[in-house]
């Protein structure tokens, strides 16, 4: 039997993407996900192909930016399921841009959602699961936080404190939490939408090139999730292999 069977694993970011990918597969698998997500009407649409496919999913509107929507998440999972499992934590936004360009209500979002959203999502889930005696935070990162590149600074130094964060509350967690931190490179996801043109067509030519499929990455979520008690992996990068 997977390792993935019967888990609740909430998932914020979850209407498109690296977030849909890992339902759709994590379902596939057994997993009972709980999806959270601003985008309502896409949630529904998901919670519904995951149940004709035989899957177990519930949805509510998630905006990592406040606090209560991420207690809202996990006490959706507790409510329906019985408990959390797992805690995915995926929502994220990159409006890169050169600092001179002073888009400063970017750097704040950018803050607000890559980096006091997962806070918020540690804040709901981390009294549960010390109540329970186990849980698994698994935070997606970015190879950008890897290798520093210019436009993507305070997008790089969001991730970046993301996983300053994971890594203490891995020493914190003792042996019964588990924290895991995944890194993807190049993704083809939506993340190029909302850039300056510019920007726009230098990332949609890379991931024209070389991005990877989101399966790729939400299948390396899964390898985390499967592992047995007492196993915490710890670091996954996962890029295309032409990326430097």
């Amino acid at each position: 039997m997977s390792g993935i069977q019967g888990k609740v694993v909430a998932i914020t970011g979850a209407s498109s993407g690296i977030g849909e990918a890992t339902a759709l597969l994590l379902a596939e698998r057994g997993a009972r996900v709980v999806l959270g997500a601003r985008r309502s009407e896409r949630l529904a649409a998901l919670t519904a192909r995951i149940g004709a496919s035989g899957g177990e999913a519930a949805w509510t509107c998630t905006d990592v930016t406040r606090r209560a929507d991420l207690t809202q998440l996990v006490e959706l999972a507790r409510d329906r399921y019985g408990r959390l499992d797992v805690l995915v934590s995926n929502a994220g936004v990159g409006p890169i841009s050169a600092l001179d360009h002073l888009r400063v209500e970017d750097w704040e979002q950018m803050i607000d959602v890559n980096f006091k959203g997962v806070l918020y999502g540690i804040a709901a889930a981390l009294p549960v699961f010390r109540e329970q005696g186990f849980g698994h935070f698994v935070n997606t990162v970015s190879t950008a936080g890897l290798r520093i590149v210019p436009l993507q600074s305070v997008y790089a130094a969001t991730k970046n404190a993301v996983r300053t964060v994971s890594e203490g509350l891995r020493q914190e967690a003792g042996d019964s939490l588990r924290v895991t931190v995944v890194s993807p490179g190049l993704v083809r996801t939506d993340f190029a939408d909302h850039l300056e043109p510019q920007v726009k067509a230098q990332i949609l030519d890379r991931l024209d090139q070389a991005g990877l499929s989101p399966d790729a990455v939400a299948r390396a979520i899964a390898f985390a999730v499967e592992q047995p008690d007492g196993v915490d992996v710890g670091d996954i990068v996962v890029r295309p292999t032409a990326q430097n």
